[in-house]
C-alpha cells in the first residue's frame, strides 16, 4: 500500500513538474525561425505525433501535405511540400518553429500557426461573424507539438 501511494505521489509530482515547465504560446522564443527549447521539457512520442498529423480534429497535416509513410490515412493534400525526408531537411528546433508558427520561417505561408494564441487578423467567434470574446486557444497543446516534431524527425 505504501509503495502504491508513493508511486502515485511520484506520478502526480511528475505531472505538476511537467506542466510547470511548459512554455506558454506567448513566451515561445524564436531564433531565425527555430525554437531551440522544448515546449514541455518532455520528449515527444512519435506514435502520438503520427496520430496528430493524420487526425482531422487535431493537426490534420495530411490535408495539405503528402507523406508516404502514412499511406493508410486517406486524403493527402498537395498544397504544402511533401513531408517525406523532412527529418533530414530540418533540425528538431527548425521543425518545432515551423509547427509553432511557420511565418517565422516562411513569411508568405498559408500554414496555420499551431501553437499561438494571437494576434490573429480575422478570428471569429465560431461561425457568428463576430469577434471572439477573448484569446483563442492554440490549435495544438505544447506536448502535441513535441509529439509531431518527434514523428517528423523519424522521416529521414
Amino acid at each position: 500500500m505504501k509503495r502504491a501511494m508513493l508511486g502515485m505521489a511520484m506520478i502526480v509530482a511528475g505531472s505538476i513538474a511537467a506542466s510547470a515547465a511548459e512554455i506558454a504560446p506567448e513566451k515561445v522564443e524564436f531564433k531565425d525561425g527555430a525554437v531551440e527549447v522544448s515546449l514541455t521539457g518532455v520528449a515527444g512520442d512519435p506514435a502520438a505525433g503520427r496520430k496528430v498529423i493524420g487526425t482531422k480534429k487535431l493537426g490534420n497535416c495530411v490535408a495539405c501535405h503528402q507523406i508516404t509513410e502514412m499511406s493508410d490515412v486517406p486524403f493527402h493534400g498537395e498544397i504544402g511540400p511533401s513531408l517525406d525526408g523532412v527529418g533530414s531537411r530540418y533540425s528538431e528546433a527548425e521543425l518545432r518553429g515551423i509547427i509553432v508558427d511557420a511565418k517565422h520561417t516562411f513569411e508568405d505561408t498559408i500554414m496555420p500557426s499551431f501553437y499561438k494564441t494571437g494576434p490573429y487578423i480575422r478570428p471569429g467567434k465560431a461561425f457568428t461573424g463576430k469577434a471572439p470574446d477573448g484569446p483563442l486557444p492554440p490549435l495544438l497543446t505544447a506536448q502535441q507539438v513535441e509529439d509531431v516534431v518527434a514523428y517528423l524527425m523519424t522521416q529521414k
